[in-house]
């Protein structure tokens, strides 16, 4: 089914390209190089089972918890409606 003026499977190529900018967006937020045994922030011992899920890992869990909270996500409008394009 179109969506007034788009092609029929847009709103699917939507949907894929948020859920894949999404998944790119963590994977680059993901640890990378060495890790170490204490929190780079707190200074906390980093357990070992965390160093061993997320090598590279520099930061402990409620450090991370932190860093977390503060991302932005883009306000991009996949859908393209002329409202959004007025903005």
């Amino acid at each position: 089914m179109a969506g007034g003026w788009t092609r029929d499977g847009a709103v699917l190529d939507q949907i894929e390209d948020t859920v894949g900018d999404a998944v790119s967006s963590a994977r680059a937020r993901l640890p990378t190089g060495p890790g170490t045994e204490e929190c780079v922030e707190c200074g906390e011992v980093i357990p070992e089972r965390r160093r061993l899920a997320l090598p590279g890992v520099t930061t402990c869990v409620q450090c991370q918890s932190g860093r977390d909270a503060t991302i932005r996500h883009s306000a991009i409008n996949r859908r393209g409606s002329k409202d959004s394009q007025l903005r």
